[in-house]
């Protein structure tokens, strides 16, 4: 943790909330794993520490704190191992809520965004399609308005909070022909007649719920619409660096995880009479593993410092995701690696990483898509531009 990013108070706040995880988290971690359900009662306690408005602001009972308060919950979450349980998190806070505070009115605000942040409403963003994947401006969701309401059909897929959530921030096409320039967002209730929910069963993120979600003639009121329509395109793509740091940084936070407990553990380990960190080989595999990690940790504090200063950091974020998520898949790997055929086993943290691991280079824009959006940006010279806030 260096200088230049963190201060005296962020390093007590880091203290803080790791003893809390390690209290009220980590007892549990392996109980939500195994159910796919987290305690409902832990929202409120993330809620009532003030976790949930890190970035908020204060009339909605957020602390209006800096990014890299919001650096550290996310890099602490890795470490109770359950990647799941983190998603869960951040994807309330950091893709549902987002959208609440630049797009909602003063009545979502209070009504959404102020629960959201005490920990009373969990919400879920829903873009992804079961026949879309990252083509967003291909999905079939559709808002249609007759009179005083809007009308959605359609589904969504692999939505993480997608079962459990109290709403849904949603993406739909209120003009079709208009392709990526018909979209727009609406805030959905749970509760609400034709909103049906299946649960995902998943390769890892097992705390987490992920859901495939369908919307059978469900009518939302006007009101509902959030921000202008056919505007939701450009909400999307302007929160789109968030969430690509979000995971970049994610995934430098479990290679470090990983780094320090196959460290840990080769200290004890011995072999031939000598603990396994005496072996040349397997000193410098570590501390190539550790150099990758530390590349990716550096660069990802430097693209949260211009995201802190507002800067429109698309390209910056989008290398952050891609050579990040595939760093730490390395890393947690050649860690696993070190374990021998304990790594292997469910007992150790390295399975679980491993699985929890892998959806980095899928959520939030695949590797190969980021690859073709940072192709248009250095090869063909595009400019993508920040869209003002209302």
């Amino acid at each position: 943790m260096g200088d230049t990013y963190f201060n005296e108070e962020h390093r007590l706040f880091r203290e803080s909330l790791r003893d809390f995880l390690q209290k009220e988290v980590v007892p549990h971690v392996d109980d939500w794993e195994k159910t796919g359900v987290i305690d409902r009662s832990i929202w409120n306690k993330f809620g009532e520490m003030g976790y949930f408005g890190l970035p908020y602001p204060e009339a909605y009972g957020g602390l209006d704190l800096d990014f890299f308060y919001t650096v550290i919950l996310l890099e602490e979450l890795q470490k109770v191992n359950s990647g799941g349980f983190a998603a869960a998190i951040w994807a309330h806070v950091y893709l549902a809520m987002t959208h609440l505070n630049a797009e909602g009115d003063e009545r979502i605000k209070n009504e959404y965004l102020a629960p959201s942040i005490m920990g009373d409403k969990i919400g879920c963003l829903c873009i992804t399609e079961p026949f879309g994947g990252s083509d967003v401006s291909g999905m079939r969701t559709t808002a249609v308005k007759r009179d005083d309401h809007y009308v959605i059909n359609g589904s969504k897929a692999f939505i993480t909070n997608g079962f459990y959530s109290d709403y849904l921030v949603i993406a739909a096409k209120t003009e079709p022909e208009l392709r990526n320039k018909g979209i727009s967002i609406f805030l959905i209730d749970r509760d609400l007649p034709g909103v049906s929910a299946t649960k995902l069963d998943k390769l890892g993120w097992r705390a987490s719920d992920t859901a495939e979600i369908a919307f059978d003639n469900v009518k939302i009121p006007l009101e509902n619409l959030m921000g202008e329509e056919n505007k939701g395109f450009s909400y999307i793509m302007q929160h789109f660096d968030l969430e690509r740091l979000i995971m970049g940084i994610n995934a430098h936070a479990r290679a470090e995880y990983a780094l320090e407990y196959a460290l840990e553990y080769m200290k004890e380990r011995t072999a031939f009479g000598k603990s396994l960190d005496s072996f040349q080989a397997l000193r410098h595999k570590m501390v190539e593993l550790t150099s990758e990690m530390e590349v990716c940790k550096n660069y990802n504090y430097m693209v949260a410092q211009k995201l802190n200063d507002a800067e429109y950091c698309v390209k910056e974020a989008t290398i952050s995701k891609l050579m990040s998520t595939k760093m730490a898949d390395k890393v947690v790997d050649g860690c696993l690696q070190m374990l021998g055929g304990y790594g292997y086993m469910e007992e150790y943290p390295m399975a679980r990483l491993l699985r929890d691991s892998r959806l980095g280079r899928i959520g939030g824009g695949t590797s190969e898509i980021l690859k073709e959006i940072l192709a248009k940006l250095v090869v063909d010279k595009k400019i993508f531009a920040k869209v003002p806030q209302n």
